[in-house]
């Protein structure tokens, strides 16, 4: 009689957050390991409102309790598309502020070169203002790589900015920190005219000039993603999100692998193509909007009767580290069961069910809190039930 080994659950549904982060190859999924372990949050907010007003006051509202913001920016009526001050530059604002990064649900699909222009360049310019985009690879493996292309020349055409400074008074001799700026001042009042605003060296009753007032301009090299640069923010919008650094300027894509409509047509085979393209980029792939935990997947998992030349060796298949974020996320109203689904598709699951059992990292939550009576309250509720599901999921597998 023989028996079949129960496969061992994947090391990455056992770890912490906190723990991921060395194994991680990717900054941006390091950073955002950090950020949920500082915030005790696994939440995502699926921000599908109407309008560009609505968007930013309901980002403001909830983001203390989310780490990831998704949007639908071609949905949104009201979108400014300005680059420096728009739609887009206050979500950045607002993720400085509230400590979130934010996912625009794009689901690119189509030939390299098309996708390179769609996402770094056209109207909205979806790389100035989202750290993160997602593909549906069914245009193939090529075009993941076509978009890794794009996000790191456009990194590399913005690693540093300048930053202008410029101050109006009267100088002091004590203020400069050595003899000869002092001397410089000096030689200024002999050589400066008066009518510049700086007197000559002795004036018509005999009194000694005086330096009347300098304008000074410096400028200096900051990286870009400085939250004191000006270029994506009003005044008043430099705060910082307490606790972690503001986040890398680096981007990364999700792989839509699964869905979790009703009628679905992403089979196993599909699944399997999304695996292996997620493990050839690494270093633009974070990890996949999918139904299941898929570190460590094999294609006889997936897909075992699918003939495919390339297979994972146990190598690849064990240094997953991949994020995953799932949709469909709902909690019943308090006494009530679990709602099943929406009537148009969509199939509801609780957040233990899709953090502690199927083993997603992040619970996406779109109408759950966006029709809710108290919509940050809503949230919160959200992300202790979150939170508890990953905290049970490490209990249960350790």
């Amino acid at each position: 009689m023989s028996t079949t080994q129960e496969k061992q659950p994947h090391w990455s549904l056992k770890q912490s957050f906190a723990e991921r982060v060395e194994s991680s190859s990717h900054p941006l999924t390091s950073y955002l390991f950090r950020l949920m372990e500082v915030k005790q949050s696994n939440l995502c907010l699926s921000a599908d409102v109407e309008h560009a007003r609505d968007l930013l006051a309901l980002a403001d509202k909830v983001g203390p309790s989310i780490v990831v913001l998704k949007t639908h920016y071609d949905l949104i009526t009201g979108w400014d598309y300005h680059p420096h001050t728009g739609t887009g530059a206050q979500l950045a604002a607002l993720a400085r502020k509230h400590g979130f990064l934010i996912f625009e649900d794009r689901k690119f699909v189509d030939i390299g070169s098309t996708v390179q222009k769609q996402y770094t360049a056209g109207t909205a310019c979806i790389v100035e203002w989202a750290h993160i985009t997602n593909a549906d690879i069914h245009a193939g493996e090529a075009m993941v790589s076509a978009m890794a292309q794009a996000a790191q020349k456009w990194r590399e055409r913005v690693p540093y900015e300048v930053r202008t400074s410029v101050s109006v008074g009267t100088p002091v001799v004590d203020q400069f920190a050595d003899e000869e700026a002092a001397d410089q001042v000096d030689e200024l009042r002999k050589i400066v005219p008066r009518e510049n605003g700086i007197s000559s060296a002795k004036d018509t009753d005999g009194r000694k000039g005086s330096i009347v007032s300098i304008t000074t301009v410096t400028q200096t090299y900051e990286p870009a993603d400085s939250p004191r640069l000006a270029k994506t923010m009003s005044v008043g919008d430099e705060a910082v999100f307490p606790g972690i650094e503001e986040a890398p300027l680096d981007r990364g894509l999700l792989i839509l692998a699964q869905m979790s409509s009703k009628g679905c047509l992403m089979d196993g085979k599909y699944t399997w193509e999304c695996v292996k393209a997620a493990r050839k980029n690494k270093d633009f792939v974070m990890g996949y909007v999918a139904q299941q935990n898929l570190n460590g997947i094999t294609k006889e998992d997936l897909a075992p009767t699918y003939e495919d030349d390339e297979s994972a060796t146990e190598e690849e298949a064990q240094a997953d580290n991949f994020i995953h974020m799932t949709p469909g996320c709902k909690l019943p109203p308090p006494g009530e069961e679990a709602p099943q689904g929406d009537g148009l598709g969509q199939q509801y699951n609780t957040p233990d069910n899709l953090v502690n059992i199927k083993g997603t990292d992040i619970a996406i939550v779109g109408r759950g809190i966006i029709t809710a009576a108290d919509p940050p309250a809503e949230a919160e509720r959200y992300r202790r039930k979150a939170w508890k599901a990953y905290q049970d999921r490490r209990e249960r597998l350790a």
